[in-house]
């Protein structure tokens, strides 16, 4: 897709199998915007969760749930949003795609409120951003530049309720446990030295 076309043409033939191109053309003209408003940042900082979309250097994609305490992505301008990356399974598959390929797709939803919103745009990951020092346990910072921001319709989304954030997720004054796998033998003794210290 070009940088100046929403629409691929893909897409296109499918929306004139079901004669909704014109549809399609309103949507992008009244629903999906460039810059992050107001109401863009009061929904994302209060989001605990973020569905992450990658895709290696030959296009095959990649899909991650990624969570947090409400707050964990930042907006930092109209253009640009953060994310931290904790501790996870080691295996790099979402950042690692984007050392190689920088294209992103972002899901948001509130299952409470039933609403999502989509965000697309490039990514960079850093060792060495200033930010990594406000997010306690994050190991690596993800700034993404946005290309477009457009809500989707909230019908299919079903209802669901929040019942307690995972004792998982690092913040400020607590050290989150670790988790059982890291105990199992078939990992044990492949986990990096500072799991196997803090396992003593």
């Amino acid at each position: 897709m070009d940088n100046d076309r929403f629409y691929h043409k893909g897409m296109r033939e499918l929306q004139d199998v079901r004669a909704t191109r014109q549809l399609a053309d309103r949507m992008e003209g009244v629903i999906v915007h460039s810059q992050l408003t107001a109401e863009d940042r009061a929904f994302i900082e209060q989001c605990s969760m973020v569905i992450v979309a990658t895709a290696d250097d030959q296009g095959r994609p990649d899909c991650s749930y990624k969570g947090g305490l409400p707050g964990f992505v930042r907006v930092l301008d109209e253009g640009s949003i953060c994310l931290p990356d904790y501790d996870g399974n080691g295996m790099y598959r979402s950042w690692g795609n984007v050392l190689v390929n920088s294209h992103v797709g972002l899901l948001f939803i509130d299952f409470e409120l039933q609403k999502r919103m989509r965000i697309n745009g490039t990514a960079v990951v850093s060792a060495e951003d200033p930010l990594l020092t406000e997010y306690s346990g994050a190991v690596f910072m993800v700034r993404i530049t946005v290309e477009h921001i457009f809500p989707n319709c909230s019908r299919y989304i079903h209802k669901m309720q929040m019942v307690e954030h995972s004792v998982y997720v690092p913040c400020e004054h607590h050290q989150p446990p670790s988790p059982a796998w890291k105990k199992y033998d078939e990992f044990r003794d492949a986990l990096p030295a500072r799991d196997r210290e803090a396992d003593q």
